[in-house]
């Protein structure tokens, strides 16, 4: 995800890859044609097929998955019809997205969450951070509040009372270690572990990139009353369109859990 100034540009840049998906035609208002679901690579996209290979047939459901590498085209896509739904993101997430870009998408139903982690090449512990620590933090309005209230949560910052999901580095009122921050594109953090000291990455780029949360991380959200859940969306008025409603079905059914369960060993987690 980005920031919310570079929301905009990002959303320009996607354009000349939206229109050439629109050409391909996600038939969002056809509903008799396939359903093109645009997703992260992992694990949205893992989990989209294996609903593609061994459920959706069953269920009468044409499903076809798009991968998208960033936070902005997916739903930018989903907006203008190119792709009929994403899953991706959380709702802070795209709250913050329609009210800075004025789309309309909507949650149809939440499959899982990825616990974000702190993570490092050069300590095994938290408290092991030396004063003045360099950490990488994502860059965009939601992760970055999510990621100062993780390091928060573990002692390592205090925030001011109240702040919600917009808050930045300046809402710190404490850092007893004199904490750098270095803000950065969610992809980029894990790529950032030999530059920085620590770097806070979502899940979904942990798994990417070979990190296991369980196991790697120095300290790891708690799926606890988490709003952070990863949903399927789609534009509203949408909702009712019965393949995005047999989609819905079969991504909470048992398979789909046990897939979770067994291929992500806990660091994916069923919020159904």
């Amino acid at each position: 995800m980005r920031n919310t100034a570079k929301i905009t540009t990002a959303v320009l840049a996607a354009g000349a890859l939206t229109l050439g998906l629109s050409a391909c035609g996600a038939g969002s208002s056809d509903t008799d044609g396939p359903l093109i679901v645009a997703a992260s690579p992992t694990p949205h996209a893992e989990i989209l097929t294996y609903v593609k290979d061994n459920l959706a047939k069953k269920e009468g459901l044409d499903l076809q998955v798009k991968e998208f590498t960033d936070y902005v085209t997916p739903n930018t896509a989903t907006q203008d019809g190119s792709v009929g739904a994403n899953y991706f993101q959380n709702k802070p997430y795209l709250d913050d997205f329609n009210k800075k870009n004025g789309t309309d998408i909507v949650p149809v139903v939440t499959v899982h969450l990825e616990p974000l982690g702190l993570y490092s090449h050069k300590v095994k512990k938290a408290d092991d951070l030396k004063s003045g620590a360099t950490v990488a933090i994502p860059n965009d309005t939601v992760n970055e509040a999510r990621a100062l209230k993780l390091l928060a949560a573990n002692g390592l910052i205090t925030l001011k009372d109240g702040v919600g999901n917009e808050a930045t580095p300046s809402d710190i009122t404490k850092n007893p270690k004199k904490l750098k921050f270095k803000e950065l594109e969610a992809a980029q953090t894990p790529r950032s572990l030999d530059d920085v000291d620590a770097a806070v990455v979502n899940g979904n780029y942990a798994l990417e990139s070979d990190l296991k949360p369980a196991k790697d991380s120095l300290v790891l959200e708690s799926p606890k009353n988490n709003p952070y859940g990863n949903f399927l969306a789609v534009k509203k008025g949408q909702e009712d369109d019965p393949r995005v409603k047999k989609l819905a079905k079969l991504l909470t059914s048992p398979e789909v859990k046990k897939f979770i369960q067994d291929k992500y060993d806990g660091a994916v987690l069923a919020s159904f």
